[in-house]
């Protein structure tokens, strides 16, 4: 069975995932999203992010992840962190990384940040689209490559995803989680 894929992320209401600094601003932490996003790692065999993403999860270091770089030619064990894979996607498939890490089946959960969000857009099951509807981050990063001509909305459906239910994670704050499943 291969492995099948699940994006997660937070966006401001203009479709911004950091602040000008490149860091998640506290105006895009909820504490039902967050309790939403760990539910969603817990489920998942493998953990994919870039160098500078993590989960902020104290279960982090344990578990089987992927860390895209460009400072390996392909996959390089990462001694530095247990259970972690340095993968470089142009020296590797994403098969080959997650069968280094040790993981043939299940669901990876990808986390960000915009590349590597990008290298699954035509392979996503099903993308996690939380949004802070109230929030605005104007010199924020946007959480997708195309981004700003095209909203996350767009970007997601000219990539085979439609919009399906919407849950209210924080109605108090106006955040929904949207899931976006494969056509």
């Amino acid at each position: 069975m291969p492995i099948t894929v699940e994006g997660f992320v937070i966006v401001s209401a203009d479709g911004r995932l950091t602040d000008a600094t490149h860091q998640q601003p506290d105006a895009l932490r909820f504490k039902a999203d967050h309790r939403f996003f760990v539910d969603g790692l817990k489920r998942a065999a493998l953990v994919v992010h870039g160098r500078n993403s993590g989960d902020d999860d104290p279960r982090e270091r344990v578990r089987r992840r992927l860390i895209v770089t460009r400072s390996v030619a392909a996959l390089a064990l990462a001694d530095d962190i247990p259970q972690a894979v340095y993968w470089n996607p142009a020296g590797a498939s994403f098969e080959a990384a997650a069968h280094a890490a040790g993981i043939t089946d299940g669901s990876a959960a990808i986390i960000g940040g915009p590349e590597v969000y990008g290298l699954f857009l035509d392979r996503y099951d099903v993308f996690w689209l939380s949004e802070a509807h109230r929030v605005r981050l104007p010199d924020g990063q946007p959480c997708f490559p195309g981004m700003p001509a095209q909203s996350a909305h767009e970007v997601l459906a000219s990539h085979g995803l439609k919009a399906s239910e919407t849950r209210v994670l924080d109605a108090e704050n106006d955040v929904t989680v949207t899931a976006w499943r494969r056509l």
